[in-house]
């Protein structure tokens, strides 16, 4: 690594994210020498997130840079805003040059919804990978992390940390993305071995999903 190897993240920020699929992956990046972060909204207004955390964005779509990773979340109220033409069009805008295409998981319909997945195999959470393939015409993959040429995208939530040690390992090599997961102590040894749907089986895996539409059906009643 040199002084000269510089590279601009933008991780995008909105209402009602799953505050952790990006303050993973942020994580990860901030260790990283020669990185610019940005995080990014429409406003530079505070956002809460699902779990009730107020981040504070400070860039905007306006003024942001062109960005050599362009990175988003998933959320329990991503419909809220999936849809949203300004929020679609950044992404069109700043996929058109930037550098690698990224997601945590349901982030990943952001970017199928501009168009950026289109021919590309994706991850995402295990919760919305039939509305993917039937509603959006992705490829999904059931790995943690899918890396497709200049897309690069991780699983549901907790993912987002394999994510960033791919991008890091990707950007600098493998031995400062290996150093960087010994800063973190990154050394998963779950107590449950629940993860995946492919583990926990049918019955756990229905109760998961009775439990999101709750938070979903919650959320609309507001």
């Amino acid at each position: 690594m040199t002084d000269s190897q510089k590279h601009i993240i933008g991780l995008i920020f909105y209402p009602g994210m799953t505050s952790l699929d990006i303050v993973g992956p942020q994580q990860v990046f901030s260790a990283l020498p020669g990185i610019q972060i940005y995080r990014i909204w429409k406003t530079l207004d505070p956002i809460q997130t699902d779990d009730g955390m107020m981040v504070l964005p400070d860039t905007t779509f306006e003024n942001c840079p062109s960005l050599d990773v362009i990175c988003v979340g998933g959320g329990l109220e991503q419909r809220a805003i999936v849809d949203d033409s300004e929020v679609i069009e950044f992404f069109r805008k700043q996929g058109r040059t930037a550098k690698f295409i990224t997601s945590v998981c349901g982030g990943s319909e952001f970017l199928a919804k501009a168009g950026l997945l289109q021919g590309y195999r994706a991850a995402t959470h295990w919760g919305m990978r039939e509305h993917m393939m039937a509603n959006l015409g992705v490829e999904v993959g059931t790995e943690r992390v899918v890396v497709d040429r200049n897309r690069i995208t991780g699983g549901g939530v907790t993912a987002g940390i394999d994510f960033g040690l791919t991008i890091a390992s990707i950007l600098y090599g493998e031995e400062t993305a290996k150093i960087v997961q010994l800063l973190l102590e990154y050394d998963p040894a779950p107590p449950f071995d629940v993860g995946s749907p492919e583990k926990a089986g049918p019955e756990l895996v229905n109760k998961a999903l009775l439990f999101m539409q709750g938070a979903s059906n919650l959320e609309l009643a507001k």
